[in-house]
């Protein structure tokens, strides 16, 4: 059973191929999703993000779930050199970070009603868990300059796969050392156990230009596939284990 809802502000992929499934059981995911898109909208004025925004709330006196979030914003910082950040200027905006962390809780919730093969793809970044019917979950990574084309066929399991780039939203990551928006790559592919962190080390890569990619070589149990503005690809030590033979 495959549902997709825009939600977030894109497009979520639910598909569960498990022999019996109930679709109270998807629904109750999305439910979450909306839940996790109230508190941390930075575009609804109710949301928690945007009170604290306003200064309505103290960091101090935030809910647990965005003590969560803070907690994992300061360790990602950390983590890629300053390349992610959520405080840009002031302005607090944990939405790159709650992509990830908001799969991964969704990904728990599904195991734990007793769910074992499917994937959740939110917005391009997925995570697949089992397999399809017996066989590994195929999953491309689209040409940035044809997005009806796929330049790569990967096979996962129990696998997260992030992608930043200007694809479908443009330039939107800067690069916060030099205050510019980047040029020289146009797609930064992550694979890796866990859908958080390839989605922190996609957008942190993607801002550090042709660096990130040594960035990714040097970050245990993730792998990468950078494509530049000329069309050209490259891609880490590991990565080729995943790709379709």
């Amino acid at each position: 059973m495959k549902i997709t809802k825009i939600i977030m502000g894109m497009p979520i992929a639910i598909c569960v191929v498990d022999k019996a499934v109930d679709k109270k059981d998807i629904e109750s995911i999305f439910t979450f999703f909306k839940s996790v898109d109230k508190q941390f909208s930075p575009y609804r004025k109710t949301s928690e993000v945007s009170k604290i925004n306003r200064n309505e709330i103290l960091l101090s006196a935030v809910s647990d779930v965005m003590k969560e979030i803070l907690e994992l914003s300061i360790q990602t910082k950390k983590d890629t050199h300053g390349y992610f950040d959520v405080d840009a200027k002031g302005y607090f905006d944990p939405s790159g970070m709650v992509k990830g962390w908001a799969i991964e809780k969704a990904v728990k919730m599904l195991k734990k009603i007793g769910y074992k093969n499917f994937f959740i793809d939110a917005g391009g970044d997925m995570f697949v868990s089992g397999s399809k019917k017996g066989s590994l979950w195929n999953v491309g990574i689209r040409n940035p300059f044809n997005r009806d084309q796929i330049v790569k066929i990967l096979e996962l399991e129990n696998c997260a796969i992030a992608t930043s780039g200007t694809t479908i939203r443009g330039q939107h990551i800067v690069d916060p050392y030099h205050d510019k928006t980047l040029t020289e790559i146009v797609s930064m592919s992550v694979v890796g156990p866990s859908v958080i962190d390839a989605d922190r080390f996609a957008t942190a890569a993607f801002a550090m230009g042709r660096d990130g990619i040594s960035f990714i070589e040097s970050q245990e149990g993730v792998e990468g596939y950078m494509i530049d503005k000329h069309g050209m690809a490259t891609y880490t030590s590991g990565f080729t284990n995943y790709v379709l033979s």
